[in-house]
């Protein structure tokens, strides 16, 4: 069986924790940030969590599953 490569776009984008969940970083903070208020830009900054019913596919693209 040949190695399993991981999606060069996700390595980018998410890092596993240390209990095995996956950290990502909030959409919509890169521009047009004009419109939008402070306490969404604030709260946009902070990371987040993939959705546990995304799980499998995210785990697929790192090349861990």
């Amino acid at each position: 069986m040949p190695k399993i490569k991981t999606n060069s776009g996700a390595k980018k984008r998410f890092a596993l924790t240390g209990s095995g969940k996956i950290k990502r970083k909030h959409a919509f903070k890169s521009h047009i940030l004009t419109k939008k208020t402070k306490k969404q830009k604030r709260n946009l900054t902070q990371s987040g969590l993939v959705h546990k019913t995304d799980m499998n596919g995210t785990l697929k693209l790192l090349g861990l599953k």
